[in-house]
């Protein structure tokens, strides 16, 4: 399940992409979702699916894990700058990342609420 969920496959069969463009270029339609899966005909598309509550959980993540590799390389203190360059460099990971933070939001928002196997046709 994980490399289907990773890789953005069908929840319900993780033979096909969900996403219509296979990259994340052009930025504008980066999260656009099929319709429906050609393999299995599950429906991907529903009124209330855009994950950004997701999108915003694996950004606090992505911070917290930030602070794992930056507090043993550069160390944290309130008496120099650090603090700051912690801050600054883990916003530039995080705006980075974030093209694949959001498909990667929406595909385990479908991975919540659709079941392997499952076809919603």
């Amino acid at each position: 399940m994980l490399p289907a969920l990773l890789t953005c496959k069908c929840p319900s069969c993780r033979k096909t992409t969900i996403f219509v463009h296979k990259g994340i270029f052009p930025l504008g339609e980066l999260v656009l979702l099929k319709d429906y899966c050609e393999v299995c005909g599950q429906k991907m598309k529903s009124e209330r699916n855009n994950g950004g509550g997701i999108n915003y959980a694996l950004t606090v993540v992505l911070f917290i894990l930030n602070l794992g590799w930056y507090w043993p390389i550069f160390g944290m203190s309130y008496k120099d700058n650090s603090m700051y360059y912690y801050l600054i460099s883990s916003t530039l990971v995080v705006i980075l990342l974030q093209p694949y933070l959001m498909r990667l939001s929406r595909a385990i928002y479908l991975y919540l609420y659709v079941g392997f196997g499952n076809t919603d046709k």
